[in-house]
């Protein structure tokens, strides 16, 4: 199973932003849990196909 790692940094204009490690995905969300659904979403989004993955969050 593939395994994504996501960088998480507070953003200056408040809310929080998600940037894929090796991967071409980024994204944001207004608190922490509307980021974990926007990267799932964004995921999805990024691969046309129906593999699970595995998503680690990493407060930076």
């Amino acid at each position: 199973m593939e395994e994504l790692i996501f960088m998480v940094d507070e953003s200056l204009e408040g809310g929080y932003t998600a940037k894929g490690i090796g991967v071409s995905i980024y994204t944001q969300g207004d608190t922490l849990e509307a980021l974990k659904v926007a990267v799932v979403d964004a995921v999805r989004c990024h691969y046309d196909d129906e593999k699970r993955r595995i998503i680690h969050l990493h407060n930076v």
